[in-house]
Parts: C-alpha cells; sequence; structure tokens
C-alpha cells in the first residue's frame, strides 16, 4: 500500500487507524478550518487563524513597504500557532489538544469583546494548531486541516500515479477534504455576515461533534476489548 506522500505502508498498520483518522472526523475538522479562515479574515481585520501562509505573507509585505504597524498585525498569530503546534507534538494526546481548541474557541465567542487587541486572534490560532498537529492523518494518507494546498497535491500525485483501488480511494478522501474545507469557508463566511462574532460558534459545533465521533468510536473499540478478554475461569 502506498501513502499520500508515495511511501509504502504496512498493511496491518494501515488496517488499525484510530477514530482520530477516520474521514468523518477529518471532514469535520477541515470544514471546521474553512470557517475559522473565513471568519477570522471578516471579523478579526484581516488576519488569518488557520492560514500562516497568508500570515507570513503579509507580514513580509508589509514589512518591505515599511507599514510595521500593519506587518506586526500579523506576528502574533504566527507566534501563537508554533507555540500550540510545540505543546501538542510534545504531548500527542488528540482528543485532548481538541477539547483544547474547543476551549480556546468558547472563550473568544464568550469574551470577545472583553478581549484586548489581538488576543482573540492569538486564542484561536494557538488552539488550532493544538487540533492540527494532532490530527494529521486520515486512513493511511497524511493530511492538513489548516489548509487545502497539500490536500490538493496528494490528490493530483494519486491520480497520477499507477491506476490501482487503494490510489483511488486516496484520489476521493482529499478531494472530500478540499469540498468539505471549502463548504466551511462558505459557511463560515455566511453565518459571520449574519451573525457577527456569534458565527463562531459553528467552528465550535463542528469540532465538538468530531470530539463526539472520537470518544464514541474509543468507547465501541474499549467495550469490544473488554468482551473479548476471557473471563477468569471462563476456560476451565
Amino acid at each position: 500500500m502506498m501513502e499520500g506522500g508515495g511511501a509504502p505502508v504496512d498493511a496491518n498498520k494501515a488496517s488499525s487507524s484510530t477514530p482520530e483518522q477516520s474521514l468523518p472526523v477529518a471532514c469535520l475538522l477541515c470544514m471546521s478550518g474553512g470557517c475559522l479562515d473565513a471568519f477570522t479574515w471578516l471579523s478579526l481585520g484581516g488576519v488569518f487563524a488557520n492560514s500562516q501562509t497568508g500570515n507570513v505573507v503579509f507580514l513580509g509585505m508589509y514589512s518591505a513597504l515599511g507599514q510595521w504597524a500593519k506587518a506586526a498585525h500579523h506576528l502574533p498569530p504566527i507566534l501563537a500557532f508554533l507555540v500550540g503546534a510545540a505543546i501538542a507534538l510534545r504531548i500527542k494526546a488528540p482528543r485532548l489538544c481538541l477539547f483544547g481548541e474547543i476551549l480556546c474557541l468558547t472563550a473568544v465567542y464568550l469574551m470577545e469583546k472583553w478581549m484586548p487587541g489581538p488576543l482573540p486572534i492569538v486564542a484561536i490560532a494557538f488552539g488550532v494548531a493544538l487540533q492540527s498537529a494532532s490530527f494529521r492523518r486520515v486512513n493511511r494518507w497524511t493530511y492538513l486541516s489548516v489548509t487545502v494546498t497539500s490536500n490538493m497535491l496528494r490528490a493530483v500525485e494519486q491520480a497520477l500515479s499507477a491506476p490501482d483501488p487503494d490510489a483511488l480511494r486516496a484520489v476521493k478522501t482529499m478531494l472530500s477534504l478540499c469540498l468539505t474545507f471549502l463548504f466551511g469557508a462558505v459557511a463560515g463566511g455566511f453565518a459571520t455576515v449574519h451573525l457577527g462574532a456569534k458565527g463562531l460558534i459553528v467552528p465550535i459545533l463542528l469540532l465538538t461533534l468530531a470530539l463526539a465521533l472520537c470518544r464514541a468510536h474509543h468507547a465501541d473499540s474499549q467495550l469490544g476489548i473488554r468482551l473479548r478478554k476471557p473471563r477468569p475461569g471462563a476456560s476451565d
């Protein structure tokens, strides 16, 4: 079997993917990513929480133009994202990190009016980094929930590879993630335009549903393990 990047994957390892690597969870995370980019761009002064590429571009562009105040506006989310990613990679606890992102977004949702300066975008970027650094695989393939570029590249790469059912599944999976990111951006833009800061409720609900799916799958797997475990004296 082949990964999205083209590296072979052991069949036994591929078949034992965790709930955090399921396609429904990945789609919900990508949809949330699209929502958050639309929300932060429209309501938080044209700054991205997900797309640090955009923030780096604006940081460099405004710095080159000597517009230091505008350049500095894009620096806090970049730093917050780096810190969040470092913590997530250190603790390696996907569900805990997803819960952390939900807490960050909920805090902004409830207290955005009273948060000073760049604090809302910093909190969102930190929470996004916790999640995106923890959820990077769907089934056998790597992906990113905060952008579509790498997912589109993997879809094209697999489409041009040797025609086999595994490559076709990879193409369908990556295109599904790209489409859900687009749907999320549409939903996030619509909610922000009509609800303002309260539009943040959309990604919060999507992330909560993703966490519920992870917990439900985990509970089912734990129950299955307990049922399969032989009871004392059962073999007597």
